[in-house]
């Protein structure tokens, strides 16, 4: 919820999504009760019926797109030899092929927002593990580094639309997707949410003549910038 309270903040209105409506609403309230202008739209982003209906649904409401943010993902780890067919297809669903249908499903909004004010931005979330693949994660590696080449193919066809892309390679941020490792790395030494969010807002208030296409962190001590 990071990104969408600085997206608020700032004055844009958000539409934020997440498969389990509950915990949407929850976090969404918790925004409007800050006074931003947010609106809760849950949708199982493996679904390609729910995301079109998504975009439409936003559509209708705001009228038009500045920012697309893909943030979903999953990880599943387990040897390569061991991986089960379902899993699989879980992670290439909600890591990689969602973010091809919302840039789809996006692209006429932003295309509009771009020829207004040519800065019009889609920032995907990848991981530090697309930048070097990590044993015993190799499916959710994959998929990030599919999300950095997506990236790349998007800025090469959008960028005369006047519409920016860049990927997020992130390593362990402080989130509920990182509670697997807390055993070995400290949340209070992870990287933050807002970090992030500060990054988006970075991208925003560039000129139209600054592309930043990918930005990788680490934590301080790291013994390689590539390493999780």
């Amino acid at each position: 919820m990071a990104i969408a309270r600085a997206l608020g903040e700032d004055g844009y209105a958000v539409t934020v999504s997440a498969r389990r409506p509950d915990k949407l609403q929850a976090a969404v309230d918790e925004l409007a009760a800050e006074g931003l202008e947010v609106t809760a739209a849950p949708a199982d982003v493996s679904d390609e019926e729910q995301v079109v209906k998504l975009f439409a649904d936003h559509k209708e409401r705001y009228g038009r797109l500045d920012v697309l943010v893909n943030n979903a993902g999953l990880g599943i780890g387990g040897p390569l030899a061991e991986i089960e067919t379902k899993k699989l297809d879980m992670q290439l669903n909600v890591n990689l092929r969602s973010y091809v249908i919302a840039i789809r499903e996006a692209a006429p909004m932003l295309t509009a927002a771009g020829a207004e004010h040519r800065k019009a931005l889609i920032v995907n979330t990848a991981s530090i593990a697309g930048k070097a693949g990590q044993g015993w994660l190799a499916v959710y590696s994959a998929t990030k580094a599919g999300v950095i080449g997506l990236t790349q193919a998007a800025q090469t066809e959008l960028a005369s639309e006047g519409i920016q892309c860049t990927a997020l390679c992130p390593g362990f941020v402080d989130t509920p997707m990182t509670e697997w490792i807390r055993g070995q790395v400290d949340p209070k030494d992870m990287i933050k949410p807002e970090d992030l969010a500060e990054t988006v807002r970075l991208l925003l208030r560039t000129s139209p003549n600054c592309l930043i296409p990918e930005i990788v962190y680490t934590r301080p001590g790291d013994a390689s910038a590539l390493s999780v």
